[in-house]
């Protein structure tokens, strides 16, 4: 009869340490399969914002396409259509960028330069 009471005593002892251990562990469980990936995910949607320039063709929350005409700070100018409407928007309606505008390099000419230094 004393044995048993000490058996159950250490046993109900264990599940006692083993209850308050659940807590923590299904915390760390959530940071790393809710939190911690929104996080991420946030922190992208931010670069994209961020890198947001004139002339990039984008996509806003609400589905308008068009090409970004000026930048702000946390505002940009959308031109759409064949008829150029202009509508203002937040950087944080944009959705995705479409296309990012690659502004052409700018050659200068140089050989004739190096044609008369030759000669």
């Amino acid at each position: 009869m004393f044995f048993d009471a000490t058996t159950q005593a250490a046993g109900g002892g264990l599940s006692q340490y083993l209850s308050l251990l659940v807590f923590p562990v299904l915390l760390i469980i959530m940071y790393f399969f809710m939190i911690r990936p929104q996080r991420k995910q946030e922190k992208e949607a931010a670069a994209m914002r961020d890198s947001l320039s004139v002339g990039d063709e984008v996509t806003t929350i609400g589905g308008i396409i068009g090409r970004v005409i000026n930048v702000k700070d946390d505002t940009f100018v959308l031109e759409t259509t064949r008829d150029r409407t202009r509508i203002r928007f937040e950087r944080t309606a944009i959705k995705r960028i479409d296309r990012k505008y690659d502004a052409p390099e700018t050659v200068a000419e140089e050989a004739p330069a190096e044609e008369k230094e030759s000669k």
